[in-house]
């Protein structure tokens, strides 16, 4: 019998949870209800930021954090060109031009220093990105941001619990985005967090994600009454009940998720520190990792011919590693626009060798043995 396979990440249910849900099944409310505001109560308290406000997804938390700030057309946005696409498309959905940032080759997070080169009159913020659960060297990017007037985005969708200086993240940026997809450290099936220490913030916040309305259909009823006002164009980014109860049965086990993420990282550092051929993703001291992905890179004369070898193989022995990510420019839609290759050439060798080893709260020792032991052949069999 094939052994089982190992996907790169997965979400674990339990029967809290499902305890947790069915209860809001034979509630009253569905959505829009009182779960909402308890979710984001907990996830404030556990982040120390002073205001939570949930949404749809990760991608709509980007969103609205561009339109809250009142970004849009004729304005720029940095953003780095090592993430997931909804970094960089959140400024585009509100017709501002991203500007792409290159990153640094050992923590592959956004290069400091280049963002302070593409500074200009038209910049309004800089999109941080904590990419693999590591944070973006917040102090300097807060200095440039801080110099210049701009706003400060983190997209710290990869790293709850992560922290900067003693700090977490999601308490330092003027806004932080955080993503509940399945395979990030925790789950609503979807579902989105945007932290703030701005109440003014928070509130355009919580009003976008309705549509534009100034009050919810409980809170009208509190004060019964029918009427509400629609204040600005708004959308429909609101997060279930179902979705928020699910999400504060799995924060209280988040702890235990990020120390069991933290000693996988550790067996693979172990098992990896004598393979040259392999890089590893840099944490400096001031900064405790979250560790979403597992990412490592193939060093080398042919990176990319070694990944697509090394993806290959994995995968007949039921390893499902993945790659995150491909530089955002390098895409179609990107590249119709006129970004080209050669803009950032860090991130772009990075790209070449980059693959995601299995990394997840769930991932028992056995498993991971078979991902070390079939990593390692493949290193040995391209030095």
């Amino acid at each position: 019998m094939p052994e089982a396979r190992i996907p790169y990440g997965r979400h674990e249910i339990d029967d809290a949870d499902i305890a947790a849900v069915v209860a809001v099944l034979r509630g009253d409310w569905l959505t829009t209800g009182p779960a909402v505001e308890r979710f984001e109560g907990d996830f404030a308290t556990f982040i120390g930021a002073p205001h939570a406000v949930a949404c749809a997804n990760g991608t709509a938390a980007l969103h609205l954090a561009m339109a809250a700030l009142n970004i849009g057309p004729g304005d720029e946005v940095i953003v780095p060109a090592l993430t997931f696409a909804a970094s960089a498309n959140c400024a585009r959905y509100v017709g501002a031009t991203v500007v792409f940032a290159d990153v640094c080759s050992d923590t592959l997070t956004i290069d400091v220093a280049h963002v302070e080169s593409l500074v200009t009159s038209r910049t309004r913020a800089i999109v941080a990105v904590d990419y693999a659960g590591l944070p973006a060297d917040l102090g300097p990017l807060r200095a440039i941001a801080d110099r210049h007037g701009l706003a400060l985005v983190e997209d710290g969708c990869h790293a709850p619990g992560a922290t900067y200086r003693g700090q977490k993240v999601g308490a330092i940026a003027d806004l932080t985005t955080f993503s509940f997809h399945p395979v990030k450290h925790l789950t609503t099936a979807e579902g989105g967090m945007v932290t703030t220490s701005d109440a003014a913030l928070a509130t355009r916040l919580r009003t976008l994600r309705n549509h534009g309305i100034t009050t919810d259909q409980r809170q009208r009823a509190a004060l019964g009454t029918w009427e509400y006002d629609m204040v600005t164009l708004g959308w429909n980014y609101r997060l279930s009940d179902l979705q928020c109860v699910l999400g504060i049965s799995q924060l209280t086990k988040l702890p235990g998720w990020l120390a069991h993420r933290e000693g996988i990282a550790a067996r693979y550092d172990a098992a990896f520190a004598d393979a040259p051929a392999l890089v590893r993703q840099r944490v400096p001291d001031d900064r405790t990792h979250a560790w979403h992905l597992y990412p490592v890179r193939l060093a080398g004369d042919a990176p990319a011919a070694a990944r697509a070898a090394a993806f290959a193989s994995l995968r007949v022995a039921g390893i499902y590693a993945n790659v995150h990510y491909r530089p955002v420019y390098l895409h179609t839609y990107w590249q119709e626009l006129g970004y080209r290759p050669g803009l950032c050439p860090v991130a772009e060798h990075a790209y070449d060798g980059l693959l995601s080893l299995p990394m997840w709260h769930g991932l028992g020792h056995d498993a991971q043995d078979r991902v070390i032991d079939a990593v390692l052949s493949e290193v040995a069999i391209h030095a």
